[in-house]
């Protein structure tokens, strides 16, 4: 079970965050210079070096959005350059990609930074431009939102690229592409000039995530822990009906997968920021503002308490909570995580996400409350091990930021160094993203005349 610091704040973090931005910077700049983008998006480190073996392009946008963070917190130009033109030259396919459910990673993390920036006066107005962003955002979210498997007259869900009997934990964090383009004005239209709503889509995605890809201890069968995680529900679409869980990344359906988990503990309470926007009148299809965010919440809270108490020490999590080396592993909960084992590999990439997440879902329940105190607390104590040795990358010869992190254990994909029996000392894009983004928003919490990081802000019309 994971040490919390109780008394950790995010001043406390700032050496710590100058240390990162310093080692992103270059990092950034290096992988700038030596790939080459028309052979591919790189993904993953492989003896330090970036490779473009994978399934998707899905981590294109967290490349060139890492260059518009590294802007956002040092305001350096350069690093504005890169992102803007990379957007401009390279990302205009994966708005329109039909066969993917990771809209809200690569366009999000790009076009919607940019027009973040634009709203918050970081950027200077500029019409154009800024129409520019608003028609992308408005077009990924509206096919993503196209990806659709209906399961009766209110439920559904976007499918991931398995097809449609998929549904996959990861894609709540595509639904900020619904959202953006809802906020936008832009709706979906379907057969017949049918207008689709997508905040309706958003809101039957995440209740069929939270109802099928959750469990809440109540008996839904012999592995059902508060909190764990499924990567994958799978339905009979002949007549809609849920069959089974499943998973393409983890160990089994039966064990819980923990950037899966993570992907759903930093998803949720980012929803709940966007639904507290919202007009009271266009909640009320679903029962009301209040009650929405409940639903949210209760799942937001069951895979917090989840990973807190499935966690080592430090706050970084193994790969999987079901892994079977874990049991050759003694009291591995009980201390600090071990990249270098023999026996199971950790994921710093599902820490630096979780730790986003439970600080949004502590800022929203109040620091104030036992609760808000705990998770808030809990994300910074994880940010704050993230961001030193082991995991933290400051060797300008490994072209990733956060070490440790791992992609497909069960495909082997991973890189193994010569001597270990398990895979060890990579990055990623999305664990690299991701922690900048999480630095952001801790340097944001530090500066108190910095506003509230949020995808969103800014993005009505």
């Amino acid at each position: 079970m994971i040490h919390i610091n109780p008394t950790l704040t995010p001043t406390d973090l700032l050496p710590q965050l100058e240390k990162v931005f310093t080692a992103s910077g270059q990092k950034i700049l290096a992988l700038e210079e030596r790939w080459d983008a028309s052979k591919g998006t790189p993904v993953f480190t492989a003896a330090g070096k970036y490779t473009n073996a994978a399934w998707t392009e899905w981590t294109q946008g967290f490349q060139f959005g890492s260059a518009v963070l590294q802007f956002d917190a040092t305001g350096d130009e350069q690093f504005l350059d890169i992102g803007r033109k990379n957007t401009v030259a390279h990302m205009a396919h994966h708005l329109t990609h039909v066969g993917v459910h990771d809209h809200g990673f690569n366009n999000v993390s790009t076009y919607g930074n940019l027009l973040r920036l634009m709203n918050e006066g970081r950027l200077p107005e500029n019409e154009w431009e800024r129409h520019f962003y608003q028609l992308a955002l408005k077009t990924t979210g509206a096919v993503q939102a196209s990806r659709w498997t209906r399961l009766g007259e209110d439920a559904g869900y976007v499918y991931s690229f398995n097809g449609p009997h998929s549904l996959f934990s990861d894609t709540i964090r595509s639904m900020r592409a619904l959202a953006a383009s809802h906020s936008l004005g832009h709706r979906l239209m379907g057969e017949r000039d049918r207008p689709i709503n997508l905040l309706d889509r958003l809101v039957q995605h995440a209740r069929a995530t939270s109802k099928y890809n959750v469990y809440y201890g109540e008996g839904r069968d012999s592995y059902d822990l508060r909190g764990r995680v499924v990567h994958e529900s799978v339905f009979n679409l002949n007549d809609g009906s849920y069959r089974c869980p499943s998973t393409q990344q983890g160990y089994s359906p039966f064990s819980t997968w923990t950037r899966g988990l993570a992907w759903i503990l930093c998803g949720y309470p980012e929803q709940m920021e966007y639904v507290a926007t919202l007009d009271d009148a266009e909640l009320e299809p679903y029962g009301g503002k209040a009650a929405l965010i409940a639903e949210f919440q209760r799942t937001a809270e069951a895979v917090a308490d989840f990973y807190l108490e499935h966690t080592p020490t430090d706050g970084i999590p193994y790969w999987d909570t079901g892994a079977p080396g874990l049991a050759k592993m003694g009291d591995y909960l009980d201390r600090p995580a071990e990249p270098e084992n023999d026996y199971e590999p950790v994921d710093s990439s599902a820490a630096v996400i979780g730790a986003q997440g439970l600080i949004r879902l502590g800022k929203i329940l109040g620091l104030e409350s036992e609760s808000g105190k705990r998770y808030y607390q809990a994300g910074l104590t994880v940010a704050q091990r993230c961001f030193e040795g082991p995991y933290l990358s400051e060797d300008p010869a490994h072209e990733g930021l956060i070490l440790h992190s791992i992609y497909h254990r069960p495909n082997g994909w991973d890189f193994v160094p010569e001597g270990s029996k398990i895979p060890f000392g990579e990055s990623s894009m999305w664990g690299d993203y991701h922690a900048r983004e999480l630095a952001v928003l801790i340097q944001r919490e530090a500066e108190a005349s910095a506003p509230y990081y949020q995808f969103f802000k800014g993005m009505n019309h």
